[in-house]
């Protein structure tokens, strides 16, 4: 689990994390409304080198950022205002999961059908202050060598 004190902090760590990204990698980003997580989409997509900007699509439901540098594009996909999984069928997202990064944030218990590997990122508040805590869970035999800071459920 890390401790992350600011946005920029989050934003920061977004950017080392996407180190670690590729092409088929599905992302499913979790925790509280404003706990961080299109700030840590904001900090994958500074790594991947995408077009942005980068904000919410809670109402576009999901945009895509082609790369600026030959690199796989960033699809960013809100699942908040979706109502089960036949809505996300209907986005079609296993279309563009082989050559694409995708993250899904409030996408828990709905898009883990997509793959069988998968980077859980859970976001909360630390407390009283600006601080969050990111915990990361890695399925599958592609994220087999993640260390999981999260208890399995």
């Amino acid at each position: 689990m890390e401790r992350l004190a600011t946005a920029e902090d989050m934003r920061a760590y977004g950017a080392r994390l996407s180190a670690r990204l590729r092409a088929g990698d599905l992302l499913v980003l979790s925790g509280p409304l404003g706990a961080g997580k299109t700030t840590l989409v904001q900090g994958l997509a500074e790594g991947l080198k995408v077009r942005g900007p980068i904000t919410s699509p809670t109402f576009v439901i999901a945009r895509v950022h082609p790369s600026l540098c030959e690199g796989p594009p960033l699809v960013h996909v809100d699942a908040y205002r979706l109502g089960g999984g036949l809505e996300v069928d209907d986005l079609d997202l296993d279309a563009s999961l082989e050559e694409s990064v995708t993250v899904v944030e409030w996408g828990e218990g709905l898009v883990e059908g997509l793959s069988e590997d998968r980077l859980e990122i859970r976001i909360d508040r630390a407390g009283d202050d600006d601080a969050r805590l990111v915990s990361l869970r890695g399925v599958g035999a592609r994220w087999a060598d993640t260390p999981s800071d999260r208890e399995e459920e």
